[in-house]
């Protein structure tokens, strides 16, 4: 490999001389060859959008050379169109804030611009790094705006996504209305359900979860991109503040503003907390729905089986013909994850100190990637498994009438203790509810068939009262 050698204010440092990226970024790569694991696309994207959206307003004001602020916006077309994205190669976990994350924006911008003006990249006469490309800006206000930016890009999609999996639930709910079963709580047989009110629940609580997500991205839109270092605006200007975010906002399409108090977000990550932690309540929404499915499908035989999950693939090595829970045993592995993620959130926000809080990188990672897969893992879970659920209505009342929780509605007329002897007889004996009660003499067969149906019993209030 062949090198250039840029200086910086440490002295020489070797560059691959194809590099589109300088100095800093390269000792970024040596100082932290962690994880091998990269930017977030998005962030990459909101960064450089922040970027074009400075060099048009520091021309604005006249502050930039209008050729340089083009060659800059030009770069940054190109790098938000996907080009050069090889070159933002800093690891996720790096030095405190971004500031490498920030530097390899700035040089990969500020070399691309070079060469629309017909430089060498690595000189920076026409265009320099930081005094250009990152001018009116600090990394204290670059990366907080990049991350909330880069969530909010994704925010439309993984919305999407839940919205997707909410209707399959509900059209399943819908086409199991009739279905009549057993209810189940402490993992023991309960009162009769249909299978359609199961599926409206799950429907509803994805719901809610995805309309937390919603009413959080609200906080994210409050941008402090013009405080600079630690909130006071040096070296940028209400004006300046006022046209960077405007074009961030055209640029995107993004409802983005000023934040009301330019010290509150730059020492705070907690509104990427909140939602990061409505993404957590909605995994884990989502994650009961998929266990559920998995519980519901257990089987075929030796299980509860009620329903039957699409086959997507073999499911064993070893035993031929078996079927797993694939695309929910996906869905769960996926929840967790988005669960330890806003663990390491949390701990990351509350690590901030006094004007800045360092740790936003590991906060930015795991926030994306928690939106990524639990947006791409919901449409895979609507598309794959829930669209093509069937119903074993023969076995789902096979086990209802094996249940002697429908004894419950006996209660008004006979009394607790008096049902509950009548259940524990049904148990030890095998024979059915009703035969037992017509036994003893306690009801007569017509009310006692009124009580005992267990299709009203799914529509509440006293049974066969009206009998």
């Amino acid at each position: 490999m062949s090198f250039r050698i840029e200086r910086d204010s440490l002295g020489d440092v070797k560059v691959p001389a194809d590099a589109y990226y300088g100095a800093q970024t390269a000792r970024a790569v040596d100082n932290f060859p962690i994880s091998g694991l990269h930017a977030h696309a998005d962030l990459v994207c909101a960064t450089i959008y922040i970027k074009k959206a400075a060099a048009s307003a520091n021309a604005a004001l006249g502050r930039l050379d209008g050729d340089v602020a083009r060659a800059i916006e030009e770069a940054a077309t190109e790098v938000i169109s996907g080009k050069l994205r090889d070159q933002f190669v800093v690891d996720v976990y790096q030095a405190g804030a971004g500031t490498s994350h920030n530097m390899n924006a700035n040089e990969v911008l500020a070399n691309r611009a070079s060469e629309i003006l017909g430089e060498p990249r690595g000189t920076y006469q026409r265009v320099h790094p930081n005094d250009h490309v990152n001018m009116g800006q600090s990394t204290n206000d670059v990366f907080p705006s990049a991350t909330r930016l880069a969530l909010l890009l994704g925010h439309d999609s993984l919305i999407a996504s839940a919205r997707l999996l909410i209707g399959a639930l509900r059209t399943k709910a819908d086409a199991f209305a009739s279905v009549l079963k057993t209810g189940r709580t402490h993992l023991q047989d309960a009162v009769p359900i249909t299978l359609g009110q199961e599926f409206s629940g799950y429907a509803d609580c994805v719901n809610r979860g995805a309309d937390d997500v919603a009413a959080a991205a609200e906080q994210l839109s409050e941008l402090n991109i013009g405080a600079t270092a630690v909130g006071t605006g040096l070296n940028a200007g209400e004006e300046y503040r006022q046209l960077v975010i405007g074009n961030i906002a055209k640029e995107t399409g993004v409802d983005v503003r000023p934040a009301a108090n330019l010290f509150r977000v730059t020492q705070s990550m907690g509104d990427v907390l909140a939602y990061s932690s409505a993404m957590r309540r909605l995994a884990v929404e989502v994650g009961k729905v998929a266990s559920d499915l998995r519980l519901l499908a257990m089987g075929p035989r030796a299980g509860i089986a009620e329903i039957s999950l699409p086959a997507i693939q073999p499911g064993s090595s070893i035993m031929p013909g078996k079927v797993n829970p694939s695309m929910a045993e996906m869905v769960n592995q996926v929840c967790y994850q988005v669960m330890g993620c806003d663990a390491t959130i949390a701990v990351a926000c509350e690590a901030g100190q006094l004007e800045l809080n360092v740790m936003m990188p590991v906060i930015a990672w795991n926030a994306l990637h928690a939106s990524t897969i639990l947006t791409s893992s919901m449409a895979a879970f609507s598309s794959h498994c829930v669209d093509g659920i069937i119903a074993n209505e023969a076995r789902a009342r096979e086990l209802l009438d094996r249940s002697t929780a429908a004894a419950t509605a006996l209660s008004p007329y006979l009394g607790y203790a008096a049902t509950a002897e009548i259940a524990k007889e049904s148990v030890r004996t095998g024979k059915p509810i009703r035969e037992i009660v017509l036994e003893r003499g306690l009801l007569d067969a017509k009310k006692l068939d009124s009580i005992l149906s267990v299709d009203a019993m799914t529509r509440g209030g006293i049974v066969g009262k009206d009998a």
